[in-house]
């Protein structure tokens, strides 16, 4: 699993409300080379939840990111800078361990390099959608592609 990845998800447990950022629990993490586009790093900055970068990062043992969202959004002319970012974002990966929902402590297993974010019944939300409201079928799709792809909503 990418730390991109990583930056989009969320613990979706009922009643939960803090379920971002997930903390990382590793057993094994890899690196995979990836080519190197600046361009799509400087689209993926703002998308970006900095903190949650700067703490997935240091917890799979890379310290190269600055603490500041401020300070890193001033170096996106660097290309020393969106190299450490791509590294970070897109070559650095969690194939074995755990990410833990911040509020519960709930532990959603990463196996292969692909979380498990299935929740058990009793955690699950409670979505009705009707059959016949298509618009809120259209709504709710359109935020869960959004979500996935990092367009805005």
């Amino acid at each position: 699993m990418r730390l991109l990845t990583h930056n989009m998800l969320s613990s979706n447990i009922k009643g939960v409300t803090n379920g971002f950022p997930l903390r990382i629990e590793v057993e094994k993490a890899m690196e995979k080379s990836v080519d190197f586009n600046g361009e799509f790093i400087r689209s993926l900055f703002p998308k970006i939840d900095w903190a949650a970068l700067v703490e997935a990062s240091r917890s799979l043992g890379y310290a190269e990111l600055p603490e500041s969202a401020d300070a890193a959004a001033s170096m996106l002319e660097s290309e020393e800078f969106l190299q450490k970012v791509h590294h970070a974002l897109l070559e650095i990966h969690l194939e074995e361990g755990a990410l833990v929902c911040p509020e519960t402590g709930r532990k959603f297993p990463v196996s292969k390099g692909i979380p498990n974010m299935l929740l058990h019944e009793d955690e699950e939300l409670d979505i009705e959608i009707s059959s016949g409201n298509s618009e809120e079928l259209s709504l709710y799709k359109n935020r869960f592609l959004c979500n996935l792809f990092l367009c805005d909503q």
